[in-house]
């Protein structure tokens, strides 16, 4: 996949998430405030980011950590799996924490070589899931004091939805564009 294609598959994302946020804000709201405890999506989120991290380390050849690799297989795999059966509280912003570093890795990996400087739009787009994962998992009841805050008011969950497609146009069109 290209940075094209990758800025294409994230503006779509964005576009038609927030797109549905909009014209659906009660249903969406409503979902959204029940996901920080949805327990279900939690262990999906954290199999599917557990299973992401094991992917790369697996095809990691850094011969650093070469002697040590299939003890971090074991062992991260047993974190990942241990927080689906002993932490389940906030599990879904926790999962979602770790799937959001896994695409941030994945964006900056595909950013990296690209000789536009438009690529800087992605990579700290990348580096502001960075932040954000790091601070949810850590303290996940922010995010959903954050979601309660912005459909608290339609126009702040309206304004936080036009954002949302905004960038998602403007990522798209650098897909399309600029970063062919």
């Amino acid at each position: 996949m290209t940075l094209a294609q990758l800025c294409l598959l994230l503006g779509a994302g964005m576009v038609v998430s927030h797109g549905l946020a909009l014209l659906k804000p009660d249903w969406v709201g409503s979902w959204l405030q029940k996901f920080p405890r949805n327990g279900g999506l939690g262990v999906l989120l954290m199999l599917i980011g557990t299973a992401w991290f094991e992917w790369n380390l697996w095809h990691e050849t850094l011969s650093d950590i070469a002697p040590w690799k299939n003890l971090m297989l074991v062992g991260f795999a047993v974190v990942g799996v241990g927080c689906c059966l002993f932490v389940r509280d906030y599990l879904a912003v926790r999962g979602l924490s770790v799937v959001m570093l896994m695409a941030a890795w994945w964006m900056c990996e595909h950013a990296r070589w690209h000789d536009s400087p438009w690529r800087n739009a992605i990579t700290g787009w990348a580096y502001v899931w960075v932040i954000l994962a790091m601070w949810w998992s850590m303290s996940p009841w922010r995010l959903r004091d954050a979601i309660q805050w912005v459909t608290q008011a339609p126009f702040r969950f309206r304004l936080a939805a036009v954002s949302g497609i905004v960038w998602g146009v403007f990522v798209t069109f650098l897909g399309l564009v600029v970063l062919r």
